[in-house]
């Protein structure tokens, strides 16, 4: 890889790690704000969703935007946007802030997201690719590790403070991209003017829904539904069983991080050839259950990090696992096959944020028993209808529109 190239994709990992470190960041203080304006499980489930359901809107919609303009006119919207909505987290005094804030956060961080991706797509050649996907990935990875464990520390004299320095990373950020990183889309690449806006389309996906990866594209639907209800109010669980600190509940989130970042990226790969896919599917359902269920039981914090660590631990392996299967059994491209896949996990966490929400208003403990129950159906299922092989209909293709 050219040395052009490379230090190309070090500022664009440099501002993955700032988007992702901001996001990390938030995680461990967003109860305490909820806290503050009285709000209770519902408000932060609606928060976390309004965030996952705006990228999943917009990020289509930035990656066709900067096929006609561009890729770092749209990088540089992202990182300013992404600032911006920090910014007005930080400052916000309403619940009604809040919500504008994140939603503002989700559109113009998935034109980040997105259009790094694209930029990678330009600038490599494919055997270089998939390095360069990797380099993105592992900054992702590093910026949510790292992000809980200093959000939570900067909170400590004010909730606000990560916030506003996760506004000044992005301008750090935007000012390195607007000065050093060159453009790589070349203007007789892009599209021609009057190229439609590409928005999300849930054709293709009630198509594939009847190929032989519809089962795999419920269940990345189903698993994640359950497994939100984890993700999801973590935190806030935190706060109102154990009355946790930031600085607590960010060490913990870390060392999460590190589990999660071990497993993908060392193990999925030795476990899967060893024993395929498919029951690695099966047992990390299961387990995940249990994970669930000795959460639920975790009263002192050494039980509460080995109980967070084992969720994890067995979490990681799910969804990296279904996408693989996805990938080798789509009769069409891969990339529209992960596409839709990926769509699903979208849809599982915006629902599964806001069922979590209102679940812990019922009860602290209801959004665990349902997750745990959510993904002991998902065994069942799968023990049914998920097979080594194929099953019945895999001469059926998915038809892939535009």
């Amino acid at each position: 890889m050219k040395s052009t190239n490379r230090r190309n994709l070090i500022l664009l990992a440099f501002s993955l790690v700032v988007v992702m470190l901001g996001f990390g960041m938030v995680i461990p203080i967003l109860p305490f704000y909820i806290v503050r304006f009285g709000a209770g499980g519902s408000a932060f489930g609606l928060l976390v969703a309004i965030a996952a359901l705006t990228e999943f809107l917009f990020g289509p919609v930035w990656g066709s935007i900067s096929d006609r303009v561009g890729r770092k006119p749209i990088l540089m919207i992202g990182m300013f946007g992404y600032g911006l909505s920090m910014l007005f987290f930080g400052l916000s005094t309403q619940l009604w802030m809040l919500y504008a804030s994140r939603a503002l956060s989700g559109v113009l961080s998935s034109a980040a997201l997105s259009t790094a991706m694209a930029y990678i797509g330009d600038s490599t050649s494919e055997r270089e690719r998939g390095g360069g996907m990797g380099l993105l990935g592992a900054a992702a990875g590093a910026g949510t590790i790292i992000g809980p464990g200093i959000g939570g520390l900067l909170a400590k004299e004010s909730l606000s403070t990560p916030f506003f320095a996760g506004a000044g990373m992005s301008l750090l950020s935007l000012v390195f991209i607007g000065i050093l990183l060159p453009e790589s889309l070349p203007r007789e690449n892009r599209f021609v003017e009057g190229h439609k806006t590409q928005f999300i389309n849930f054709r293709p996906l009630f198509q594939a829904l009847k190929s032989p990866i519809g089962f795999l594209l419920f269940l990345a639907f189903f698993a994640t539904l359950g497994t939100s209800n984890f993700e999801a109010i973590y935190s806030l669980y935190m706060v109102a069983e154990f009355n946790y600190s930031t600085e607590r509940i960010g060490l913990i989130l870390t060392v999460v991080g590190v589990i999660a970042l071990v497993g993908r990226g060392l193990l999925t790969g030795v476990f899967t050839k060893r024993w395929g896919e498919v029951n690695v599917i099966k047992v990390s359902l299961l387990a995940t259950a249990v994970g669930f269920v000795l959460l639920l039981q975790a009263n002192t914090f050494p039980t509460i990090l080995l109980a967070t660590g084992f969720f994890t631990f067995a979490v990681t392996f799910l969804r990296p696992s279904i996408h693989s299967l996805t990938s080798q059994r789509a009769l069409v491209g891969q990339g529209t096959a992960l596409g839709l896949s990926n769509s699903c996990v979208s849809l599982g966490r915006i629902f599964g944020a806001l069922g979590a929400g209102v679940l812990f208003d019922l009860g602290t403990g209801y959004p665990y028993w349902v997750g745990a129950g959510v993904l002991l159906i998902g065994v069942v299922f799968s023990l049914v209808w998920l097979t080594a092989t194929p099953g019945k209909g895999a001469e059926t293709p998915i038809v892939s529109t535009q």
